[in-house]
């Protein structure tokens, strides 16, 4: 048989409230003192009450939805930083609506539209389409991750430390050149971090290197054809030397590794490997790959911390605003595998 459903009116007869106080506990819970809120939650348990989350959306206009908008898909980063957030419900309880921006500035202002319309409580934004300052005119509690962020809430990796590790496991290598492949990225992108440790490093340690940027493609078949093209430079360039190569993620670092195991069969003494991330591609690689542990986890655990933050004292009477914005760190973890020694 079916379980009758619990009202508000059967929740105010138990506790001998009014149904206006049963409401404000649902609707406006701090209006209520922690002694009548615990009397209420009880009575919730006893009664087996189960909540009608539709109805309390239109109540009061909270969805417990959080919005999420990654640029792209096939880099293994966003794939795993994406299954990380996801798996914060546990600890926080908020949903996620999730959007691919695939790099449209006017299709990404649409999915933001389309996302406040669902009357989410919050953002996380990945994508770099469209700058912290307009994202911060929405008003509405939004956390970045790796991207610009002047007026915003952030969790970032420290970048730079990052490309100091990979850069200084490669000269330990005793490699003779250094090359670091990256794609063109703006002085405000944190990961533009990567491109100055390398840089830094090597000039500080007279180390030989070379700097690669440009446009790495947007999807797999177009990153294996940069990196074949960048591999045969390479080869040519520099025939029967030692080259310790620092890829800007793991699924460039992946890709490249592929293109050199099918000319040798393995991972020739000419070549050490070094990715950035430590996605689980890196372990599942036919050769497992060295990579720079942003802590992936660990930055999504953030991110969502820092906007329920944001997001509980917006639902207070008297909300504080927010008078400093916050850009957390995460400390990277050098990850040696078989790609180096």
């Amino acid at each position: 048989m079916d379980k009758k459903k619990v009202t508000f009116n059967d929740i105010a007869k138990y506790t001998n409230f009014s149904k206006t106080t049963i409401s404000r506990y649902f609707n406006n819970p701090d209006s209520l003192t922690v002694k009548n809120q615990d009397i209420i939650a009880q009575a919730l348990i006893d009664l087996d009450y189960q909540e009608n989350k539709l109805a309390k959306v239109l109540a009061n206009g909270k969805s417990e939805f959080v919005g999420i908008i990654v640029p792209n898909l096939y880099l293994h980063y966003y794939g795993e930083m994406l299954n990380q957030i996801l798996n914060t419900y546990e600890n926080f309880g908020y949903k996620f609506l999730i959007f691919v921006s695939k790099d449209g500035s006017e299709t990404e202002r649409k999915y933001i539209q389309e996302l406040l319309a669902y009357k989410i409580e919050g953002m996380i934004i990945l994508s770099h389409t469209i700058s912290s300052k307009e994202l911060a005119s929405y008003h509405i509690p939004i956390v970045t991750i790796e991207r610009e962020d002047q007026y915003v809430n952030s969790v970032n990796t420290d970048n730079y430390m990052g490309a100091v590790q990979a850069t200084s496991l490669l000269f330990k290598n005793n490699c003779d050149i250094l090359i670091h492949i990256n794609s063109n990225v703006p002085k405000d992108i944190p990961s533009y971090g990567r491109i100055q440790g390398f840089k830094d490093t090597c000039s500080e340690n007279n180390i030989r290197h070379e700097l690669i940027l440009k446009d790495l493609g947007h999807s797999h078949q177009e990153i294996h054809k940069r990196m074949l093209e960048i591999y045969e430079y390479l080869k040519q360039k520099y025939s029967n030397q030692k080259k310790g190569l620092f890829l800007s993620n793991d699924t460039h670092a992946n890709h490249m590794l592929n293109i050199i195991f099918r000319e040798y069969g393995t991972l020739p003494d000419e070549y050490r490997i070094i990715g950035f991330d430590d996605s689980p591609i890196t372990e599942q690689a036919i050769i497992p790959i060295s990579t720079i542990g942003q802590q992936i986890n660990k930055i999504a655990y953030e991110a969502m911390e820092l906007l329920v933050s944001q997001m509980n004292e917006r639902k207070k009477r008297r909300p504080k605003p927010q008078i400093e914005i916050i850009h957390k760190s995460v400390t990277p973890i050098l990850v040696r595998r078989e790609t180096t020694d």
